[in-house]
């Protein structure tokens, strides 16, 4: 993982402090102490909980398999002798995968990040394993930032069956907000897969791709969370070329008779 060559070091004072609770992005990540000041010119842990809380959400999202290696080499970078930055490629990988994502929620990618900045992979640096991780994990469908769809509150169980027929997934979804933290609004969000139609996916793949995608189109799932109180949702739709698009969205009612008529009968519908 590591590229043999001369390191970089700052040249700064530091020291090696545990990394915060707050910083949940950097747990299990292979060592729990980090350099202070950091790559990114922190000088305090308050400054550092403070300044990655945003990269923090868009850790979450797993909008590229070294993510939050990239984060947190700079916010958190390992405790050893010398620095040891990203590669200039692990940089590029990751920007041209979270870049979109960052849009999604009003940000251009921060000049502070210029992946001109990182050194060559000839140089000693983490590198990207990309090719590796394809091989190793299976590459599953990706949610994109993508326009909300209407909340559907009035349908019929026959409709909702017709939905099902043109689409591949349904997942009931349960939604929440959090109590504010340093300012940004956090969601519990509860998915249980009701039906799979795709084949090809475990329950548990689509679930981490609907939570996915709700957390890079946090702009949708804020219209469903207007409350603190938990509300109940079916996302329904497509994958299209690897990418996971959500198509319908219906409020699921405590007494929904439609909804609850639908999935009950899908076991047995027959598509035309």
């Amino acid at each position: 993982f590591l590229r043999v060559g001369t390191g970089f070091d700052i040249g700064l004072s530091t020291k090696c402090v545990v990394i915060p609770k707050e910083m949940d992005m950097c747990h299990e990540i292979g060592y729990s102490e980090m350099r202070l000041p950091n790559l990114m010119g922190h000088t305090s842990m308050a400054e550092v909980i403070l300044k990655s809380t945003t990269w923090q959400h868009l850790a979450h999202t797993d909008c590229h398999p070294h993510v939050r290696t990239f984060l947190c080499s700079l916010f958190a970078p390992v405790c050893l002798d010398t620095f040891i930055h990203p590669c200039r490629s692990m940089c590029v990988g990751v920007q041209v995968s979270c870049a979109p994502v960052l849009a999604c929620h009003g940000h251009a990618w921060p000049d502070s990040l210029d992946c001109n900045r990182f050194p060559a992979d000839e140089d000693m640096c983490l590198a990207s394993l990309t090719k590796e991780y394809k091989y190793l994990h299976k590459v599953l469908p990706k949610p994109e930032c993508q326009t909300c769809p209407a909340v559907e509150e009035f349908f019929t169980h026959k409709r909702v069956l017709e939905v099902f027929c043109d689409s591949n997934f349904a997942v009931k979804v349960k939604l929440s907000k959090k109590r504010a933290v340093l300012g940004d609004q956090e969601y519990n969000i509860e998915c249980q897969v009701e039906f799979i139609t795709q084949g090809s996916l475990l329950p548990y793949e689509t679930q981490n791709m609907i939570q996915q995608w709700l957390l890079i189109n946090e702009n949708c799932t804020q219209r469903m969370t207007q409350t603190h109180r938990p509300m109940v949702y079916l996302l329904v739709g497509k994958i299209e070329e690897a990418i996971i698009l959500v198509n319908q969205v219906y409020r699921w009612h405590r007494k929904d008779s439609q909804l609850t008529l639908a999935t009950q009968k899908w076991r047995y519908h027959k598509c035309l």
